[in-house]
């Protein structure tokens, strides 16, 4: 009997391996899934400017970052004794302009780094819906909780989303990984939130499409609102996937997006990851020593990946018990 509606994700042409660098950008399951890949010691880098959510503010940063561009003080706006800007999350506030600007102009450094040396980038696209500045017509990142006046509320069409997921294409060289986001954004009303994301995945596709060679979609939103299609896969909120749920949804990337041999290495970087976290008994033992000794070897053993950490760990647990 089969119990669920699981979803068959297509193994890639072109997989991912261990000498890869990743960017992941987007809304909150973009940085989900690069912690994802961190804690298995892939090297990414997730959403230098912060969490984004819709398709145009996604893209202006990607270009603002390729680009080199410098954030200015008269862009930044006071609340609440914070200095921000419309073209950043809130995570990148200051106390002062110059700590806003230092943090904003760093992000988007690292961002341009990062987007240079990227074999892949990983977008996840949250919500159609987006508010434009009324003062500048500009398509806001963050409307930082300022009165609803201040903006025009609208719903990007499939073209406008197809042109932001261009423009991300014009100022990258890495293949680009689309995903549409499970989080349900109900405080745009659950009608509202289903045509946003209708919007998104016909847009996805279109990209998709046309851009086979360089672009694939991973259906992470099919597979949270099929597979996953219960309440206890939710977080208490009952709109953010709950931790193991991420985990599942992660796991079917992994399967999908890695090569054989990162699969290999990623069980084998698990296991060291597992024994540097185990805690003994008795730190002093020679059955511990020995056990430090044989990770260690294991360690040297694995190549293409930093270990650095765990090293680290069993040399030092090794002097302190000589």
């Amino acid at each position: 009997m089969k119990f669920r509606t699981e979803i068959a994700v297509t193994p890639w042409q072109h997989p991912i391996d261990y000498n890869h660098s990743i960017v992941s950008l987007g809304s909150c399951f973009a940085t989900n899934i690069a912690e994802r890949l961190r804690k298995c010691k892939f090297r990414v880098v997730s959403s230098p400017t912060g969490i984004l959510f819709n398709p145009a503010s996604i893209a202006t940063s990607v270009r603002d970052m390729a680009e080199g561009r410098v954030v200015q003080r008269e862009e930044l706006i006071t609340i609440d004794d914070s200095y921000v800007s419309y073209r950043f999350h809130s995570a990148m506030a200051g106390t002062t302009p110059e700590d806003a600007l230092k943090r904003m102009n760093k992000a988007l450094e690292n961002g341009r780094r990062a987007l240079q040396e990227a074999d892949i980038l990983i977008v996840t696209l949250g919500t159609a819906w987006a508010y434009r500045l009324r003062s500048t017509g500009e398509v806001v990142a963050n409307c930082h909780k300022q009165p609803a006046r201040e903006f025009r509320r609208e719903l990007l069409t499939v073209s406008e989303i197809v042109e932001s997921l261009e423009m991300i294409l014009r100022h990258t060289s890495c293949r680009l990984v689309l995903t549409l986001s499970p989080v349900r954004h109900i405080g745009e009303g659950m009608e509202d939130n289903s045509l946003s994301k209708a919007l998104l995945r016909v847009a996805i596709n279109e990209v998709t499409a046309r851009h086979a060679e360089r672009v694939s979609y991973f259906p992470s939103y099919e597979i949270m609102m099929d597979d996953l299609r219960d309440y206890r896969f939710y977080a208490d909120d009952l709109v953010h996937p709950a931790t193991m749920a991420v985990d599942y949804i992660a796991e079917r990337f992994f399967d999908a997006a890695l090569s054989s041999d990162a699969k290999a290495l990623k069980l084998s970087v698990e296991e060291i990851i597992r024994a540097a976290q185990h805690r003994p008994t008795n730190a002093a033992s020679k059955a511990y020593r020995d056990f430090c000794r044989k990770e260690l070897d294991a360690i040297s053993k694995l190549e293409g990946v930093d270990l650095s950490e765990e090293r680290e760990h069993f040399e030092r647990m090794l002097q302190i018990n000589l």
